[in-house]
């Protein structure tokens, strides 16, 4: 959500787009010049006074609160209190990941057993977590950068190591459009980080992918996951029998 500070520096720069002088404000807002030149160098105020000098410029609050908001920095990573928050209720774990997927309300209760008002609910708790910004008519937006990732040890990534991995790989991996591939060797130290680069452009092109496809109808999609690893690793069972 956007901060009245960050209101009042996007209101300044609409008083230089709009040339108006402080005593053109002054004289609009009924106040001392000299009372809107320290009002607005302090960068804090009330909304009803960030409201009156959106009046005066004659711009809408409402699109300029949605313009700072759109400008706020996405997160890449959220804290470890966000994580468990989101792992706590499988519910908004659900919707999470939906909304990662830039699923609808529309989409998730149709597509789960979860009802409408649950699933605003698990949005107004992911607007509070900081992964959303919810909008009317429970539309969204994602708060989060395209290079977002769940902290490697994180509560999300523990949940799914301990709930989800051996599920993912039960299956066989032989249906269409469908893969595993392990590959095994040793390379050059210097190269390796070149290699986990490569894979990480694949994971952006599949989400960028993801994005583009979204305009489809759902018949012409289908819900694919990706898992892309790499580590410096042997098997246990291996290790043991290596010579000392």
């Amino acid at each position: 959500m956007s901060t009245t500070v960050d209101l009042v520096l996007a209101l300044k720069n609409e008083l230089k787009s709009a040339r108006m002088t402080y005593a053109d404000l002054a004289r609009s807002l009924d106040m001392a010049e000299s009372s809107v030149k320290r009002m607005l160098a302090k960068s804090d105020m009330p909304l009803s006074r960030v409201d009156a000098i959106c009046r005066a410029l004659k711009i809408d609050f409402a699109e300029l609160a949605r313009r700072v908001a759109d400008a706020q920095p996405l997160l890449k990573e959220l804290t470890h209190e966000q994580e468990k928050a989101v792992v706590k209720d499988k519910k908004l774990l659900l919707v999470a990941l939906s909304v990662l997927s830039q699923w609808t309300l529309e989409q998730i209760v149709t597509a789960y057993r979860i009802s409408e008002a649950e699933c605003i609910g698990c949005l107004a708790q992911l607007d509070r977590i900081g992964i959303i910004e919810l909008r009317p008519l429970n539309r969204y937006r994602l708060k989060l950068a395209k290079t977002f990732r769940w902290r490697p040890h994180g509560p999300v990534m523990e949940f799914f190591r301990e709930n989800v991995v051996l599920d993912y790989y039960r299956g066989g991996f032989d249906g269409p459009a469908e893969g595993l591939l392990l590959v095994h060797g040793s390379i050059s130290r210097s190269l390796a980080p070149a290699f986990l680069e490569r894979l990480q452009r694949v994971a952006q092109d599949f989400a960028q992918q993801h994005q583009t496809d979204q305009k489809l109808s759902a018949k012409d999609r289908e819900g694919y996951t990706l898992l892309l690893g790499m580590r410096n690793w042997e098997f246990e069972l291996f290790t043991r029998l290596r010579r000392a």
